[in-house]
């Protein structure tokens, strides 16, 4: 976590990903292909903006 990061709602990450849909979202967490998300304790998920930032960056593919 950096200075500026902040928490992202599943929401904000979809659109972060081009509108990927929150049931394809869910199903790479079943299978922990998610970025790192954290759970609060009203159940609800975010997303540190760093993490997704990684995440994005771990999934890159040579041209």
């Amino acid at each position: 976590m950096t200075r500026r990061d902040e928490l992202l709602t599943v929401p904000q990450v979809l659109d972060e990903l081009g509108g990927v849909s929150r049931r394809t979202f869910y199903r790479w967490r079943e299978l922990g292909r998610a970025p790192v998300c954290v759970r609060l304790p009203n159940d609800e998920l975010r997303i540190w903006r760093s993490d997704l930032v990684a995440w994005l960056a771990s999934h890159r593919e040579a041209a």
